[in-house]
């Protein structure tokens, strides 16, 4: 044999050795503590293992809400900054839920002037004046905050769902967008459905918010009775945020302008709900997690060694902490998560330094442990910008995928009995030829999927399925064009030679074509039209790679052998 043919030789050995090695722990379920070299197996995606689909929506009516609140927060520190002088966060007008305007009082006219003045400066095409009574301005939203709001929010809140699947330890997630305001979540292989949901939903949102301590505990009291007597109790199983937006509701009429009422729950070792704390907060915040820079697990000496989150802010969120801290010693600050108050701390002093806690009390001390490790996973993660509903939720059950793989490799099984036996009768020995090389092609598809990291999925099987059907097809072009040339009568080794050259350009032309195709689903395609993308890919790949150049291979030796003698085909 010739140098060039002992040099492809030794590619293809190399190839299929190191095909062989990297499905081995996938065909013989190796575990990662297995004395082996190679550790990576091929992942499976959601229909083959089972987890969890979930499809978030976001409400934009709330998100409007929160934003042109958090400007009025923001106006209120540029005003301070420019006059020296502060003004009232007043009501939210929402008769129209797409255009929430928030009311500004404020001291004079002149002031009204001067906070017009910066909006002008320094909120222009953010912030839009929507009336101006002299001492009272109401601002809204402009429409390119609210179409940059909505841009953003799916993209943002892929990422933030991402990192903290990410640390939650799921291999391969599907997280992709549907429409403007939903987000498809997959996740498979997960076992503990509540955790991940419980992760995934929480917003994460951060505030801290002054209590209003002038109002006497006894009349917040009184309010939150009012509300019983008129239906609204907190029932175990409910969205506690729907409990305390009805609360509001029912009091608004009796609260402080710019207030609403909060609870914090105190809770037993089994997390019950003993009883609920109300706090009559500010609905604006001083400071929120956006300015968060880490969030730890630490451990209070003071409390018995129990966990509890530490803060710890970025330069502009410390100069915050430390005015408000500073401003308002003394009173109570209401530290919440989701519109829940976690602790409501008394300033004794200004804290400088941009460090504070969350504690968690009421619980066991591994239950507070789990808690704390989660809170400050997703504070670490990122607060979702959106509140996110969960819209669908469907668990599929690891015998629904173990159906789908036993029903595939019996699909599989007789199908290459078939295929198998067919071209054995009708080649012979070129027909062991073709075997060996779907067989190798089979090989590198799958070691291919454990390199890449790829998901193999039920549609992504059907790819690997089309690809040995298009690789027999390239061998049947090739053997037909050789027995074209027998006929003629033009001598073995020439036959070989013309059939394998005139059959280059057809093989190439339609593999090209179909990687096209699957190029095209790679990109616009979602979910399992993306992994049969990928399977498709790859074998087209492998495809042409042991059906021409691998079967020349064979045929070069084969002829050699027989001295271009026999060709048995």
């Amino acid at each position: 044999m010739r140098r060039g043919w002992w040099y492809r030789f030794v590619f293809l050995l190399i190839v299929a050795i190191i095909s062989g090695i990297s499905i081995v722990p996938t065909a013989f379920n190796f575990k990662e503590t297995d004395n082996f070299p190679v550790k990576s197996k091929i992942n499976l995606g959601l229909d083959l293992q089972g987890g969890l689909y979930m499809i978030l929506g976001i409400d934009f009516k709330k998100v409007y809400k929160d934003e042109v609140k958090g400007y009025a927060r923001r106006l209120e520190f540029s005003f301070k900054d420019k006059t020296g002088n502060g003004f009232e966060i007043g009501d939210l007008d929402s008769s129209d839920e797409l255009d929430p305007r928030q009311e500004i009082i404020l001291g004079s006219a002149t002031d009204a002037d001067a906070l017009k003045d910066i909006i002008h400066d320094q909120y222009n095409g953010f912030l839009r004046v929507t009336k101006d009574t002299g001492s009272t301005i109401s601002v809204a939203l402009t429409k390119k905050v609210k179409t940059d709001i909505e841009d953003q929010s799916v993209k943002r809140s892929i990422e933030v769902i991402r990192n903290r699947i990410d640390e939650f330890g799921v291999t391969e997630p599907e997280i992709v967008s549907q429409g403007k305001d939903r987000i498809v979540v997959q996740l498979p292989g997960v076992k503990d459905i509540e955790r991940a949901k419980e992760l995934i939903g929480k917003t994460a949102k951060l505030e801290f918010k002054m209590v209003n301590s002038e109002i006497a505990p006894i009349t917040i009291q009184g309010w939150v009775s009012k509300a019983k007597d008129q239906g609204i109790e907190y029932k175990k199983g409910e969205r506690f945020s729907d409990y305390v937006s009805k609360v509001n509701e029912i009091v608004a009429s009796d609260l402080p302008k710019g207030h609403v009422l909060a609870f914090e729950r105190v809770t037993n070792a089994k997390g019950d709900i003993l009883q609920l704390v109300p706090y009559l907060i500010e609905s604006v915040a001083r400071l929120t997690g956006e300015d968060l820079e880490d969030a730890r697990v630490q451990f209070n000496p003071q409390n018995n060694n129990n966990p509890e989150v530490g803060l710890n802010f970025k330069s502009r969120g410390a100069k915050i902490f430390a005015d408000v801290t500073g401003e308002n010693v003394g009173r109570l600050m209401a530290i919440t998560l989701d519109g829940n108050v976690y602790s409501a701390p008394r300033i004794n002093g200004k804290i400088a330094g941009g460090r504070a806690t969350i504690s968690l009390g009421g619980k066991s001390y591994n239950e507070q442990l789990k808690e704390a490790k989660d809170l400050a996973l997703v504070l670490r993660a990122g607060a979702l910008p959106v509140q996110l509903d969960f819209l669908e939720q469907r668990t599929v059950g690891p015998s629904l995928g173990a159906d789908s793989i036993d029903k595939a490799r019996f699909a599989a099984i007789i199908g290459c009995i078939l295929v198998f036996g067919f071209i054995l009768v009708y080649y012979r020995i070129s027909g062991v030829f073709a075997v060996t090389t779907l067989a190798l092609n089979v090989l590198i598809v799958l070691a291919m999927l454990v390199g890449l990291g790829a998901t193999l999925t039920l549609p992504g099987i059907a790819g690997i399925a089309l690809t040995v059907g298009m690789a027999i097809d390239a061998n049947i072009i090739i053997y037909e064009r050789i027995r074209e040339e027998i006929r003629n009568n033009v001598g073995f080794y020439k036959a070989v030679e013309n059939g394998f050259n005139s059959a280059f350009w057809t093989i190439i032309d339609a593999n090209i074509t179909t990687a096209l195709a699957g190029i095209c689903l790679l990109n616009f395609g979602t979910g399992p039209i993306r992994g049969f993308a990928v399977t498709l890919l790859i074998g087209i790949f492998a495809t042409v790679y042991t059906s021409y150049f691998v079967s020349k291979l064979f045929f070069e030796f084969y002829m050699n052998k027989v001295e271009g003698q026999d060709l048995s085909i």
